[in-house]
This record gives C-alpha cells, sequence and structure tokens, in this order.
C-alpha cells in the first residue's frame, strides 16, 4: 500500500510532474506513487472523485490540477487556502478526511522561479500577462504582490481580462500597483517581463501578441515548457529578449505543493537540472 498522487488534466501526456515528485520523494525519503491521470473534458469530477476513492495500490492523498480545470477543480472543495480563493482556481487539492483542500501554488512557484531563477527581480517592473484562464488566475495575485508598478492583463476576451482584474483590485491597492486590463491588440508596450499564460504554445503558436510589447532584453516567460515552448522562445529570441520556460516554474509550484501534501520542502536546484538534461535528451 502506497499513498498516490496524480496530476489531473486535458491533455497529460507530456507532463513532467511524475518524474518531479518521483525525485523528490527519493530525495527526501518519502514513500509515494505520483502518476497522471487524463480526464475526460466533461467528466473532471467523476474521474477525479473516482481516483480519490483510492485503489488496491493504495489510498489517494491529493493531486495536482492542469489545464483545463483549475476553476472547475476549486469549487469542488469544502475549503482553500487565501491565495486559491483569490485567484478562484485551483492547481492543488488534498484529500483530507474532513473534506478537500484546495490551494494554488502556481504564482509563488512563478515569482520564485522569475526572482531566484532567471535572477529578475520584479518591484518596480512593467509586467504584462497574457491571458485570464486558469494559469492567470493562478499566478496574477503572487505577480502583484511583488510590487511591480504596472500590471497589464491581456486577452482575446477583454471582458474575461476585465473580470480578472476587478477580483485582484484589492491587492493591487495594496501594492500599490497600477493594474489594468487589456484586449490582445491594445496592451501598450515596452514591458520589461511578459508571462504567456494561454493556451497558444499548446496550439503550436508562437505568441498571441505584437513584437512590440517587449522592451529591450525582456525577460520573455512562455508556462509551456519542452517543445510546446519553443516557438514561443525562438519569437522572443527573434526580437531581442531573453526566453525563458515553465520548467522553473513547474518544479518550484511542485516542490510547494509536495510540501503541502508531506510536510517536507524538497531542495529543487538539482531536480530542475536533472529535468533539463532528460528533456534535452540526455541521463537524468
Amino acid at each position: 500500500m502506497t499513498d498516490q498522487y496524480v496530476v489531473a488534466g486535458h491533455p497529460v501526456e507530456h507532463s513532467q510532474s511524475p518524474f518531479i515528485h518521483a525525485e523528490f520523494a527519493r530525495q527526501t525519503g518519502q514513500s509515494l506513487h505520483y502518476g497522471r491521470l487524463l480526464c475526460p473534458l466533461d467528466g473532471f469530477e467523476t474521474t477525479l472523485r473516482e481516483f480519490a476513492r483510492g485503489s488496491s495500490a493504495g489510498p489517494a492523498l491529493g493531486c495536482n490540477v492542469t489545464t483545463p480545470f483549475k476553476f472547475e477543480a476549486l469549487r469542488l472543495c469544502s475549503t482553500s487556502s487565501a491565495r486559491a480563493a483569490l485567484a478562484g482556481a485551483a492547481n492543488t487539492l488534498r484529500f483530507d478526511a474532513s473534506g478537500w483542500y484546495a490551494d494554488n501554488t502556481d504564482g509563488a512557484g512563478l515569482i520564485c522561479d522569475i526572482e531566484k531563477g532567471a535572477g529578475v527581480a520584479l518591484a518596480g517592473r512593467r509586467i504584462l500577462l497574457v491571458g485570464a484562464g486558469g494559469a492567470a488566475a493562478g499566478v496574477l495575485g503572487p505577480l502583484l504582490a511583488s510590487r511591480p508598478a504596472l500590471l497589464v492583463v491581456a486577452n482575446r476576451s477583454l471582458a474575461k481580462a476585465q473580470a480578472l482584474v476587478e477580483r485582484h483590485r484589492g491587492a493591487a491597492k495594496a501594492g500599490p500597483v497600477l493594474l489594468r486590463a487589456a484586449g490582445l491588440g491594445d496592451c501598450g508596450g515596452a514591458f520589461d517581463v511578459i508571462v504567456n499564460a494561454t493556451a497558444t504554445s499548446l496550439q503550436g503558436t508562437a505568441a498571441p501578441v505584437d513584437p512590440a510589447v517587449l522592451a529591450p532584453g525582456a525577460l520573455a516567460l512562455d508556462l509551456m515548457y519542452g517543445p510546446l515552448a519553443a516557438p514561443f522562445l525562438a519569437w522572443a529570441r527573434d526580437h531581442g529578449a531573453v526566453g525563458r520556460d515553465g520548467l522553473g516554474m513547474l518544479v518550484e509550484q511542485a516542490a510547494a505543493a509536495f510540501h503541502l501534501w508531506r510536510g517536507v520542502r524538497p531542495e529543487t536546484a538539482s531536480v530542475l537540472a536533472k529535468l533539463r538534461r532528460r528533456l534535452a535528451g540526455g541521463a537524468a
């Protein structure tokens, strides 16, 4: 009998989360199994509840949630962290005996990767967040807490961007941070940091915005990684920006989820290095 965890989403076959959590478990001496759970687009709740009942392999104690179920995941939980409640979305669930608990570790993982991994301090910067779905919702609060000078949320549907901005208006005032919503074609320019939180990389599209959004030497980060992020990284490089994929964020948010589940925080730098070698075709 081994404690069971999964990453639940659609798609999930590309996910490196099983490798990451296996490394964390080995590093910390924890006994667990972490797999992938493909959920039908119209059957997320049913599929997840079936997993949560556990099996002969062992009890199901939690899961990560990826595209496109982060909003739905929060609604399935009886309690949540403040950051998940602010986001209105969850990427980490813990199956407690008293009910499911929701958290969102995406934003903390992103901030850690930008400021420590990429070495870019966010205070006083101009930030463009592209997208207004579950991924964007999870990172907006922590981005505001990093106290940039300006943060623009740009989305194909302006109404969706505006709704996300209004939910975070209080967090922006606490900064204080100038926060506004925009369409993809009128989001402004010369941003120091651009975060692509849309599904364009899954669709093989380089970037959903004009290169004018990039300040010289800007950091352009795609939340996707591996081959999926390649078109965006090439777009950033071709227009004078520093491209970065979402692999560092993935490892950092996974470490926060692991800590929530197991009560121990793993070291991340060596796991990220192994993961990059793995994706590059080298030995882990």
